[in-house]
């Protein structure tokens, strides 16, 4: 696992092992998580069309949702934004691109904002939560937000849902208190230890 420029956010590319049959990869593996424990409590599968932008979504910490996320088919721009405050990367963002060739993955810590776009005609991702969907527990930032200045791959005309088009802006979220604390969340991953 590589630690990305955000304390909380890992990539790891597996390697892959290929012959004419086809290839075979690990696409996750617990035991070589960064120092934490990753409870499965939920896998999710998306499938989008060239557009689709999902996010940016996170939870109520604690307990949090952690993601691990990869992308099956296709290629996606995986977005990670701090969204806790008081944390020395408050607002910044780290991209990367999630495909079906380098098999990378991203592991998103709880109490980061989550969200990808599809750049391919259609992407499916796959991602373990740690915890379950609970609506009362989910919230989100408008992916769009010129504060958060995303550089979301120009040429693309992004496609929101309704939820996300209507989701707050950065500034909005910290006035209605809704982000993570980030001395919460360096409390709760210390038990997960």
């Amino acid at each position: 696992m590589d630690p990305l420029g955000i304390d909380g956010v890992w990539r790891h590319t597996p390697p892959v092992h290929s012959d004419p049959r086809g290839s075979f990869y690990e696409a996750f593996r617990a035991a070589d998580l960064p120092g934490r424990r990753f409870d499965l409590a939920q896998v999710n599968c998306s499938v989008s069309a060239r557009g689709v932008l999902r996010g940016v979504h996170f939870a109520d910490v604690p307990p949090g949702q952690a993601k691990y996320v990869m992308c099956l088919s296709g290629s996606v721009m995986d977005v990670v934004v701090d969204l806790r405050t008081g944390s020395p990367t408050f607002g910044r963002w780290e991209g990367v691109t999630l495909d079906d060739v380098s098999r990378s993955a991203v592991l998103v810590a709880e109490g980061l904002g989550h969200g990808f776009m599809a750049l391919s005609e259609h992407a499916t991702v796959m991602y373990l939560c740690s915890e379950p969907y609970s609506p009362a527990r989910e919230h989100g930032v408008h992916p769009l937000d010129p504060a958060l200045g995303i550089a979301w791959p120009a040429g693309i005309e992004p496609v929101l849902s309704e939820k996300d088009a209507k989701a707050p802006t950065l500034d909005e979220a910290l006035r209605a208190g809704l982000l993570p604390d980030h001395a919460a969340c360096q409390e709760f991953y210390a038990t997960l230890h």
